[in-house]
């Protein structure tokens, strides 16, 4: 029991025999590698598990607890199921298909890095918080590269941070002189796992060599002409470090598509929800109505016009989402019936002929 608890196994996330139990560590396509905290095992999924599953989110994440049938001599198990989720960060799928993606599971913190260059992105650090806080887990934002900047560039771009950031920690960090990286493991305690989310280039592998002590993850440098990363990760993995904390490292993202995220949007745009709160009217459009509190803000200065903008921007695209959910959704439904009123058509059919 003390082996699973190394890696983050919690009695309260549902009761299952011991011996049966394992946590997903690396997922490669099709393969799966777990681990019992004594033993790792390369695994597959089940013939009946397979027939079960309706969408990529009944598949097994990297941080996933699975119940598995282990064949220890050949260091093999078969996935028969997975367990009830805490936390799941998910994201709409690359492509136009409509299907969701698990970046990760079972993380208590998602650290969102971004590095302390020109590369930064405001928009691009909410879309993170707000999927985080959907997801289940804490954000915690952490601003890499500080060696490459002067003090006063690392205070200006974390003020800026901070204004989009609101109540979220930030941690600037230097993997090169390991400046920031106690305070950065204040948020990563033992037999917790946390998460690293963000662009290629950010620091996101030399993070894990620093945190591991070791140099696991390769790694790549930047273009200078504009601070784009290449990408170095290719795989989820999940790696134990030194203090029994889980990491679970993540291929870098140019783009963070939403998938949900109409619960988080109040904590993630906490300063622009309670201006709409003081407004006059409670069905105000913000727009030309007398006694607006959001237009007397955006005049006067106290909410910046990028953010509301933004606010209003990832409203819309969640509502596209829902709408492009709930097609695809009614299709399956109409599709399904079909087969099955085919089915029973055979079924009547042979039926008559004998």
């Amino acid at each position: 029991m003390e082996k699973l608890k190394q890696i983050g196994w919690d009695d309260s996330i549902q009761d299952i025999k011991k011996e049966n139990l394992a946590r997903v560590i690396t997922v490669r396509k099709n393969s799966y590698r777990v681990t019992d905290g004594d033993m790792d095992y390369f695994a597959h999924l089940s013939g009946k598990f397979l027939n079960q599953a309706s969408s990529p989110l009944d598949l097994p994440a990297v941080g996933d607890w699975v119940d598995v049938q282990k064949l220890s001599n050949e260091r093999k198990a078969v996935i028969n199921r997975v367990l009830t989720r805490k936390s799941q960060f998910i994201r709409q799928a690359a492509g136009t298909k409509t299907e969701a993606q698990i970046v990760a599971a079972n993380m208590d913190t998602v650290f969102i890095v971004n590095s302390l260059n020109h590369d930064l992105n405001l928009r691009r650090i909410e879309r993170y918080i707000l999927s985080t806080y959907e997801s289940g887990a804490s954000p915690v934002v952490v601003l890499t590269k500080k060696d490459e900047c002067t003090s006063d560039e690392v205070q200006n771009v974390t003020i800026q941070v901070e204004e989009v950031a609101i109540g979220v920690p930030i941690v600037a960090i230097s993997n090169v002189t390991r400046e920031g990286i106690d305070e950065l493991m204040e948020h990563l305690a033992p037999q917790q796992t946390a998460a690293l989310l963000g662009s290629s280039g950010v620091g996101k592998s030399t993070l894990v060599n620093t945190l591991l002590e070791q140099d696991i993850q390769d790694t790549k440098g930047v273009r200078e002409a504009d601070s784009k990363g290449r990408h170095t990760t290719t795989h989820r993995e999940m790696f134990r470090l030194p203090n029994d904390a889980q990491l679970i490292d993540t291929p870098g993202m140019r783009e963070l598509q939403l998938w949900e995220g109409e619960s988080a949007i109040e904590a993630t745009f906490q300063d622009v929800e309670a201006f709409e709160k003081e407004c006059k009217f409670n069905d105000c459009q913000h727009d030309t109505e007398p006694g607006c509190r959001i237009q007397e803000a955006l005049i006067h200065g106290e909410l910046d016009e990028d953010r509301y903008q933004s606010y209003l921007k990832l409203q819309r695209e969640l509502a596209y989402e829902k709408r492009k959910q709930n097609q695809k959704a009614m299709l399956e439904e109409k599709s399904k019936w079909k087969k099955v009123s085919k089915q029973q058509k055979d079924n009547y059919n042979f039926r008559k002929m004998r």
